[in-house]
């Protein structure tokens, strides 16, 4: 699907603050275009599997209960909709079979939008350009070519460490650049950096 295309996602969680936060940060990936509806009851999944199937089912492993993932896709074996784990405790991972993405508190925005592309298979306008990079991966490598640690992208653009290095990654999967020196030519012949913020050595 295109990035600009509607993803409905339903949040099936109890706690308030857990779902209202979730929804509004799904609401504000950059690069998504997220409706939500949010359940607070068993009846309230059935009642949304039967009038609006949503795209992807956001629930609590542990809602009302216990949520038999495996159980739920036996009852609709025709339904492409993604289940995804909403992990806010320890949960034992044998509670997880079925689901088919896990979602936990401390994802930052970029995994958080990271996994619902990948769920949706979403393509970006440019995807079909291999040689095309995020606003988000363009940052980074105007970071990375003026001599800035893992570390200190991460503090500048909030976000973790592990979420630079999985940029990093895809950049060089997308570039297919394997040298700081070849980056560097991208991003000035790109007009990511001006010549005179590029550090040349280490």
């Amino acid at each position: 699907m295109k990035s600009q295309e509607t993803i409905h996602v339903a949040i099936a969680e109890t706690s308030l603050i857990i779902r209202g936060g979730l929804a509004v940060a799904l609401k504000r990936l950059p690069e998504l275009n997220v409706q939500t509806v949010e359940i607070t009851s068993k009846e309230g999944i059935l009642h949304c599997m039967e009038a609006h199937q949503p795209d992807i089912l956001i629930i609590n492993p542990l809602f009302e209960g216990w949520f038999d993932a495996e159980d739920f896709k036996a009852q609709y074996p025709h339904s492409e909709m993604k289940l995804v784990s909403l992990i806010s405790t320890v949960v034992d991972a044998n509670q997880l079979k079925g689901y088919d993405e896990s979602i936990n508190l401390f994802d930052d925005i970029d995994s958080l939008e990271h996994k619902i592309a990948s769920l949706m298979n979403v393509d970006n306008e440019e995807d079909n350009d291999q040689n095309s990079l995020s606003q988000r991966e363009k940052e980074i490598v105007g970071c990375i070519v003026k001599g800035m640690t893992n570390k200190e992208i991460a503090e500048k653009l909030f976000i973790s460490v592990h979420t630079v290095i999985t940029h990093r990654r895809n950049i060089t999967r997308k570039l297919q650049i394997h040298s700081a020196a070849g980056l560097t030519i991208y991003a000035i012949v790109n007009k990511l950096v001006e010549l005179n913020e590029v550090k040349l050595n280490e």
